[in-house]
C-alpha cells in the first residue's frame, strides 16, 4: 500500500501541473444506482496520467533528469512524461506499442516527445524490466512506480471531498497504477468503500488470476480499448491489487461501446474505451448500488473510433 503521506504530499507537488478534477452524475435513472464520473479526461492531455507523471519527475530531482526521461506507454502515460518534460526543458523519448493510436501517438510528437515504435511483446518486456537498450535517460515506470501510484491516489483524496459518503468506486486496469493507488487512499479514509478494478474481456488478466488465487497470463487481443489491459498481471502489482482491490469487472466489448454512447449523449463526455469501461460496468449493475464512482480515465480516443461507435457502426 502506498503510504496516506505520501499520497498527500503528492496533492501539493502537483498542484501547478495536474487538475482538480470534476465530479458529477450521470442523468440516467435506469442503473439501479447514482452514478457519478471522476472525469480525469479533463486533464490537459485528457488522462489522469499527468499526476502521476508529474509526482514523480518532481521526486526525481532536476540532477537525476539531467539526461531526459523516458516511459514505455501506449499512449497517455506518454504525454504525461512528455507534457511534464516539456514543461521542465527535458528531452523526452517513448516506446510505444504498434498497435497505439493515432491520436496518441500525434499527441506524444505535438508535446515533444520522440516516438520509439516496436511490437506488442517488446514493448510489454520493458513494462516488465523497465529497460530498453539505447535509452539511458531517467525511466519512469507507467505503473509501478511508487511515486507514480502516489500522484494517482490524490484522485482518490478528490473523491473523498466531494463525495465522502460514496459506496463504491470503479477504476480501470491496465496495469494498476490508477487502481491500486487510489485504493491506497481510500482504504485508510473510507475503509468500508467497496473498490473495483474493471477490464475489458479482451484483456483481463487480473480477473483471471483472481479466480486463480496467483498470476496467469491471459490472450490478448488489441481492440479500440487500448488504454487497459495486458496479458499478465505484473508480479510486483499482484500482491497489491489482491489486497487492496475487491474484485475485478469484466465488461464486453459492446457494453464499452455503449458506456461512450451514453456517455456522449447524456453527459456531454468524451470518453476512451477504457475510461468509459468503468461507466459500462456501474450501468450493468456489477458495482453494487448505492452511490458508485467511476474514474473516467481518460478522453484520447482517435476520431474515426468514435464517429464509428456515435454511430452504431
Amino acid at each position: 500500500m502506498i503510504p496516506l503521506d505520501e499520497i498527500q504530499a503528492a496533492v501539493d507537488r502537483i498542484a501547478d501541473s495536474a487538475l482538480r478534477t470534476p465530479l458529477l452524475r450521470l442523468p440516467v435513472d435506469d442503473a439501479g444506482a447514482e452514478i457519478y464520473l471522476k472525469l480525469e479526461n479533463l486533464q490537459p492531455i485528457g488522462s489522469f496520467k499527468l499526476r502521476g507523471a508529474g509526482n514523480a519527475m518532481a521526486r526525481a530531482g532536476r540532477e537525476a533528469l539531467a539526461k531526459g526521461v523516458y516511459t514505455a506507454s501506449a499512449g497517455n502515460m506518454a504525454q504525461g512524461v512528455a507534457w511534464n518534460a516539456r514543461r521542465l526543458s527535458l528531452p523526452c523519448s517513448v516506446v510505444v506499442p504498434d498497435h497505439a493510436p493515432t491520436t496518441k501517438l500525434a499527441a506524444i510528437e505535438r508535446l515533444g516527445g520522440r516516438v520509439i515504435k516496436v511490437s506488442f511483446e517488446r514493448w510489454w518486456d520493458v513494462i516488465v524490466t523497465g529497460e530498453f537498450e539505447g535509452l539511458n535517460g531517467y525511466f519512469i515506470h507507467p505503473v509501478t512506480d511508487p511515486d507514480v501510484m502516489a500522484g494517482n491516489g490524490t484522485i482518490g483524496l478528490e473523491i473523498l471531498e466531494d463525495l465522502p459518503d460514496v459506496d463504491a468506486v470503479v477504476i480501470p486496469y491496465g496495469g494498476g497504477g490508477l487502481s491500486c493507488g487510489i485504493a491506497s487512499a481510500l482504504r485508510v479514509l473510507k475503509p468500508d468503500a467497496r473498490l473495483y478494478a474493471v477490464e475489458v474481456e479482451t484483456a483481463a488478466p487480473l480477473a483471471a488470476s483472481l479466480r486463480a488465487g496467483a498470476p496467469v497470463e491471459v490472450a490478448y487481443t488489441p481492440s479500440f480499448v487500448d488504454g487497459i489491459g495486458g496479458k499478465s498481471v505484473l508480479p510486483a502489482m499482484w500482491r497489491l491489487a489482491r489486497e487492496l482491490l475487491d474484485g475485478s469487472l469484466v465488461v464486453s466489448l459492446d457494453e464499452a461501446r455503449t458506456a461512450i454512447r451514453l456517455l456522449a449523449e447524456r453527459g456531454r463526455v468524451i470518453a476512451e474505451g477504457a475510461g468509459a469501461a468503468s461507466v459500462a460496468a456501474a450501468l450493468a449493475g456489477m458495482a453494487g448500488g448505492g452511490k458508485v464512482v467511476c474514474v473516467v480515465s481518460g478522453g484520447n480516443i482517435d476520431s474515426d473510433a468514435l464517429a464509428g461507435i456515435l454511430s452504431g457502426e
